[in-house]
């Protein structure tokens, strides 16, 4: 597309707005017509018809295209900058967080400073090469590796369900220790052959319960 059927398109279109389908899409037709314009030795009328022409395809802000442009001029190309993920070195390795799960296991897991102690004996005293690492770390860092996925998966610790001591629904004879009493029991039957007795809110009959004799009904 010559560039005076750019200044055409662009007055028939002031209405219409253009988006870019990807990011990647869009850097490459950016690069490819800036090439194809041979950008950098236009003049500036034909410069700005050509980022008015970017802006207006891309659907990119006046400072989006400009940056783009500015990357053509100083690369010959426009490339989607790489995302590189800044992470810290990884001090402690996944064999270091077993290790520290084994001796949890040990010693019932004990508190950091207490576990931390254990570490430097086990390298410091006893020489052990495999606790070189975690000899130095700190109850900080302890404490984090133990919350881990790899700690989590080494030390499971399940606790079997006790059984209750209460004594619900237990049946037995009633202890009044020699004290006079009576049992209070609501049932939802009606009295029969038209006979009377004291309701309780269920309009049932009340017995009165000896403590350790037979029910005999309230006259």
């Amino acid at each position: 597309m010559s560039l005076e059927q750019i200044q055409a398109l662009l007055k028939a279109s002031q209405e219409v707005c253009f988006t870019g389908h990807s990011r990647s899409d869009i850097y490459d037709w950016v690069g490819k017509t800036l090439r194809e314009h041979d950008y950098a030795k236009q003049g500036r009328e034909a410069k700005g018809l050509l980022r008015s022409y970017v802006a207006k395809m891309t659907g990119q802000s006046r400072a989006q295209v400009t940056r783009l442009i500015g990357k053509y001029v100083a690369t010959g190309e426009v490339r989607p900058p790489v995302y590189r993920r800044r992470r810290f070195p990884t001090r402690y390795t996944r064999i270091d967080t077993a290790r520290l799960a084994s001796v949890d296991e040990a010693h019932d897991t004990m508190s950091g400073p207490a576990t931390r102690k254990i570490l430097e004996r086990e390298f410091g005293e006893y020489g052990k090469q495999a606790f070189e690492r975690l000899a130095g770390i700190s109850v900080a860092h302890l404490y984090r590796l133990r919350k881990s996925k790899t700690y989590r998966t080494r030390q499971a610790t399940f606790t079997k369900t006790k059984p209750t001591t209460a004594t619900i629904g237990e049946r037995r004879c009633p202890e009044p220790d020699g004290k006079p009493g009576y049992l209070r029991v609501d049932t939802v039957h009606q009295p029969e052959n038209g006979g009377s007795s004291l309701s309780s809110a269920a309009g049932g009959n009340v017995h009165a319960v000896a403590a350790c004799g037979s029910p005999s009904p309230i006259g």
